[in-house]
């Protein structure tokens, strides 16, 4: 169950444990004292990819130890998703791509169709519950389709094993079990692999991009290798690839505060999408308003509050066509007004929207969990605090 403890406490925690001065833990991490001290205090957020990478690189313990996760309560809603999770690690750790404990799975037309219909439709609207439950034994019939399946039918069934490796490592990333996210990530790269597909390929590396460390400039460099092979080719499902890589070596660059590059690789995929226009079916929901949801995303990693804010305003969330985009819109806004002087109320207003349009997702966010925390620590007026310990509570988040 879900232990009560606010962000800054565990990082009190763990800086005690070590044996740390606030001086020292900012002189390591490269930041200011008064910062860690307001975190601590639950007066700051820390939400910054770069913060929470440079503050756990100092402690030397994990992103997890200091964020926390996953976090399980008695809310049914947020709770749902994780049920399926066992499975999910039964399938990936008892199969490989050479050995297999199905012996009867459904043909590869029946597991295609329940992909790209009742899984596909559950990620849209952030089931996980759904879309958990659905892939794990599609997770393991594939592997018996790859293993022991003829010539034919693995190359068939390896872009769905990639596709299904892609939606167990998202699930498990956003229900906080990032080893088994990285796991599945392995997976659709040893997949991909085994084919001359480069958007196969890049697919499986946009996928290992999202389970790497932050703070580091390892995911960066994979996105645009991975995007450089992709270059000249003009189907439809190579800019989709090509365009959602630059998204992620932007946010990787954002993160190591090179704000240059990101600008560059946002730049990119801008133009990609405006080339393209939004159509329902483009991998990854890859397309004008989507660039838009990144670049809100970016614009508050890199501390630009009154940027993303502005970003937020040219995005119609209804192009999107995925509610967990549309929540995922709403909660960065909410996070970036969290930080603006006399935006405190249309912070939360943000925050509960996206738990209305995609309430597994954000009940399940440490971003959003973090700022509500902090805004609880600060809320002065009684609408708003209101409103906080209301979603608070659904939350799990001490109040």
């Amino acid at each position: 169950m879900y232990d009560e403890v606010t962000i800054g406490a565990r990082l009190r925690a763990l800086r005690r444990w070590r044996g740390m001065s606030l001086r020292t833990l900012a002189d390591l991490a490269d930041l200011s004292q008064g910062f860690l001290s307001k975190v601590e205090n639950g007066k700051q957020p820390l939400d910054r990819r770069s913060h929470i990478a440079a503050v756990a690189q100092a402690l030397q313990v994990s992103e997890t130890d200091l964020m926390g996760g996953p976090h399980l309560m008695q809310d049914p809603i947020q709770a749902s998703g994780h049920r399926a999770v066992p499975a999910l690690r039964t399938a990936l750790t008892v199969n490989t791509l050479d050995d297999a404990g199905t012996d009867r799975p459904r043909p590869l037309d029946d597991l295609a169709a329940a992909l790209d219909g009742p899984v596909h439709k559950a990620e849209k609207s952030a089931d996980y519950a759904t879309r958990g439950t659905l892939l794990a034994p599609i997770l393991a019939e594939l592997h018996a389709h790859v293993a022991r399946g003829g010539e034919a039918d693995q190359l068939r069934a390896l872009p769905l094993l990639v596709q299904a490796s892609h939606g167990v490592a998202m699930t498990a990333r956003f229900l906080g079990y990032d080893d088994l996210a990285s796991l599945a990530a392995h997976r659709a790269g040893e997949a991909a692999a085994r084919l001359e597909d480069p958007v196969v390929g890049g697919r499986a590396a946009w996928v290992r991009v999202q389970t790497l460390p932050r703070g580091t400039d390892t995911g960066r460099r994979v996105a645009a290798h991975a995007a450089d092979h992709l270059q000249g080719m003009d189907g439809p499902e190579a800019l989709e690839t090509y365009g959602m890589l630059h998204l992620s070596a932007a946010m990787c660059a954002a993160t190591l505060n090179d704000l240059g590059a990101a600008e560059a690789h946002l730049a990119e995929a801008r133009e990609t999408a405006s080339r393209m226009g939004e159509h329902p079916g483009a991998w990854g929901g890859f397309g004008p308003a989507n660039v838009g949801v990144w670049g809100v995303a970016i614009a508050t990693e890199v501390g630009d509050h009154e940027g993303a804010a502005r970003t937020a305003e040219t995005v119609d969330p209804e192009r999107l066509g995925s509610r967990e985009r549309q929540a995922m819109l709403w909660a960065d806004l909410g996070r970036a007004l969290a930080h603006m002087p006399g935006r405190q109320r249309d912070a939360v207003s943000a925050l509960v929207r996206a738990e209305r349009i995609a309430p597994q997702r954000i009940r399940n966010s440490g971003p959003a969990r973090h700022a509500i925390e902090v805004m609880l620590s600060q809320a002065r007026e009684a609408a708003v605090g209101r409103e906080l310990r209301g979603m608070a509570a659904r939350m799990g988040v001490p109040h």
